[in-house]
């Protein structure tokens, strides 16, 4: 299946680390949040370490976008894909990211646009709320 490159990566990240990130109830704590930013520092650093096989083609940390420039797997060049990440929080939370996945499929004509399954774009988000643990465990130590 086309999106099953990245919900390898996605996974093979996530292996690594520790479970996703539950939701915080209680108070912001101050470790979470990072001075210069708009949103959640490890959320923000996770996202860009889990993306960083794709070129970036741009990062806004006031607003919480970062966006990937096309990537093809040099196993499957007939395929190509692009995401953007949203950080939505400036609280560690597992619903503070959320992932946009585009693809497309070189055709006859060139590249048109295909479709990808949800579960592909959820496997990047609990990749990026996994790193953030990680990050955040380890800034405790």
């Amino acid at each position: 299946m086309a999106s099953r490159i990245l919900i390898a990566l996605a996974t093979g990240i996530a292996v690594f680390g520790a479970t996703a990130c539950s939701s915080n109830k209680g108070s912001t704590a101050k470790a979470d949040l990072q001075e210069g930013i708009g949103v959640n520092g490890y959320l923000w650093r996770a996202a860009l370490d889990t993306v960083s096989f794709m070129p970036l083609a741009s990062a806004d940390p006031w607003g919480g976008v970062i966006n990937t420039e096309w990537f093809s797997n040099p196993e499957k060049p007939d395929e190509r894909f692009k995401l953007t990440v949203y950080i939505l929080d400036q609280r560690l939370r597992a619903d503070g990211v959320s992932v946009a996945v585009s693809r497309e499929a070189l055709t006859e004509n060139g590249w048109a646009t295909a479709a990808t399954t949800p579960d592909t774009g959820i496997a990047i988000e609990n990749a990026i709320l996994t790193r953030a643990r990680q990050l955040r465990l380890a800034a405790l130590d």
